[in-house]
């Protein structure tokens, strides 16, 4: 055996799997392949202790079940579920071999976890929500490991940080050393943002990229399903959206069954899903299929046969967007709509001498955000009637618009937005921030560590300030994205946000990250998912492809 074959075989018993020290490009940062001592756990839980006793784990013997004293049982679909799923994630890979009954077991070997729900009230049959409780402890010990957790939504994070603690030892073995975790995540909304009309995306990407979010344990999935360039979304109520407004009116749209499969595909992995439909800009699409919508731009006197942003002036665009959003309220069960309002472009209202005229009557002179503040009003007094809470841009906060008091303000402009997140959270607006962490701006080199910096509390403001932070989103807008390469673009890439969002303040060490990052980069690529390499390195069980 040569000294690189022996070193390699070392990295590989610690469930390393960055083979070898690269060589480094004058202009990246010299972190070292060093196996770390909280193993490949991403991201990382609030209190690890483990220790160097191990076990062996057994295709054939080892089982996930329910415990006795737990409250959710065999009828739980998401737990039932879960286990073949993470079962199948621990021993990838492995053959089953026939059970030998004459075979006397092995002390050193784990052949069960328990997962025991605590609380009466386990969630089972609910959808996963912005106050979820995701805390759950984990012990692995002889003579089963025990997973706690009050609610379903903490047992599927710890089954994967279970998963995460398996590593094959140096002969090959599923080993697992004894282990106590206790965690909970530092942020309660931890969101990905995919954009399916700049370019339409599979169902299958969507629901491949939430099984990712779940191995990251990010918990929104903010779909950004219509804008300009195409209506994808397929409306039982206007249908006419998508047949004149999707990139194509068969192939590329999300019939019912595909929106209620990527809800139900979410709920099972404890992800929310909050549909965006932005208006009154980003609507181009909008108004191929809903006449007088838009409104019509004029040149001089004349009208251009062009249009802008939504009519806000009409009694029909309102009646329109109560019928609409009553839909939407219907078909997505999350407590929470997102309504876009950013980047309104008020040239072709400023044309219209309908607008001028409205303008003059409402006493609003020549301030245009008042008319975008008239409208967003209007259709926030809906989306209320609806009992939908509701997320905005934040240029709607930034324009003067009355919010309820339990509006979400997201904010995006600007990569530090100190400022913004501070005027926000001292109007006493709960807060989401996206801004340092938009995935679609792409450069060489390692640039996951510049979104692993970001603090989100950064900002100058005071601890009740501070409270109203509820977490982020990286975003990948998909002007440059489609299939092809969704997925290496935003993983591992997001996953540097996942940690930022769950793990405490203090998780700070690059170095440390690096090495546990690597290896989940792996472990994402062993399970089929293409995460694209973090720098010159190898993978034990390399991406084979569709």
């Amino acid at each position: 055996m040569t000294g690189l074959q022996e070193f390699a075989l070392t990295l590989l018993a610690l469930g390393f799997c960055q083979g070898f020290q690269p060589i480094y490009r004058h202009e990246e940062p010299e972190l070292t392949a060093q196996p770390s001592k909280f193993g490949s756990l991403w991201p990382l839980p609030q209190k690890v202790q483990i220790n160097d006793v191990s076990f062996k784990l057994s295709v054939s013997n080892f089982q996930i079940t329910d415990a006795e004293e737990s409250s959710a049982g065999a009828s739980c679909s998401i737990l039932q579920n879960a286990y073949r799923r993470y079962h199948e994630y621990v021993f990838v890979g492995s053959k089953k071999q026939k059970l030998d009954k004459c075979k006397r077991s092995d002390p050193s070997e784990l052949t069960e976890l328990q997962v025991w729900i605590t609380s009466a009230d386990s969630e089972c049959d609910g959808y996963p929500s912005v106050n979820s409780d995701e805390s759950y402890v984990l012990s692995v010990d002889q003579p089963v490991a025990i997973l706690k957790a009050p609610k379903v939504w903490g047992a599927l994070r710890g089954l994967e940080t279970f998963s995460q603690l398996v590593y094959e030892d140096e002969y090959g073995a599923k080993s697992i050393n004894l282990t106590f975790i206790s965690d909970f995540p530092r942020f309660s909304h931890r969101g990905v943002l995919l954009d399916s009309s700049r370019h339409f995306l599979p169902i299958k990407v969507i629901l491949a990229n939430l099984e990712t979010m779940a191995m990251n344990k990010f918990n929104v999935f903010h779909w950004h399903i219509v804008d300009d360039q195409s209506f994808p979304y397929m409306s039982r109520t206007f249908p006419q959206l998508s047949q004149k407004g999707a990139y194509h009116p068969y192939s590329h749209v999300y019939t019912p069954a595909d929106v209620k499969m990527v809800i139900e595909f979410a709920r099972m992995r404890g992800i929310r899903v909050v549909p965006e439909f932005d208006t009154p800009g980003h609507t181009q699409s909008w108004g191929k299929g809903q006449a007088d919508l838009l409104t019509p731009c004029y040149s001089g006197s004349q009208l251009s046969g062009t249009f802008g942003p939504v009519n806000p002036i009409l009694n029909a665009t309102y009646d329109f967007m109560t019928m609409f959003f009553k839909e939407i309220s219907s078909v997505f069960p999350d407590d929470y709509v997102h309504l876009g309002g950013d980047e309104v472009d008020f040239t072709c209202w400023k044309s219209n001498p309908d607008i001028q005229k409205f303008m003059a009557q409402q006493g609003f002179g020549q301030d245009y955000t008042k008319l975008e503040s008239y409208y967003i009003q209007g259709l926030l007094d809906i989306v209320t009637s609806t009992n939908k809470g509701y997320v905005v841009w934040q240029e709607v906060f930034d324009n003067g618009v009355k919010l309820k008091p339990d509006t979400v303000v997201h904010v995006w402009i600007g990569g530090g937005s100190d400022k913004e997140m501070s005027n926000v959270t001292a109007a006493g607006y709960t807060t989401i921030l996206s801004a340092p962490w938009y995935l679609d701006y792409i450069s060489t080199g390692q640039d996951w560590q510049k979104y692993y910096k970001v603090e989100p509390l950064n900002f100058n403001g005071t601890e009740e300030q501070k409270k109203l932070v509820i977490g982020g989103e990286a975003c990948l807008w998909g002007e440059y994205v489609d299939a092809t390469n969704l997925t290496p673009r935003l993983w591992p890439r997001a996953s540097a946000v996942a940690e930022r969002l769950w793990s405490a303040k203090d998780v700070t060490d690059i170095s440390d990250a690096f090495n546990r990052l690597s290896v989940h980069r792996c472990r994402m690529v062993e399970r089929g998912i293409p995460a694209e390499p973090l720098f010159s390195s190898f993978c034990p069980k390399e991406y084979k492809g569709l």
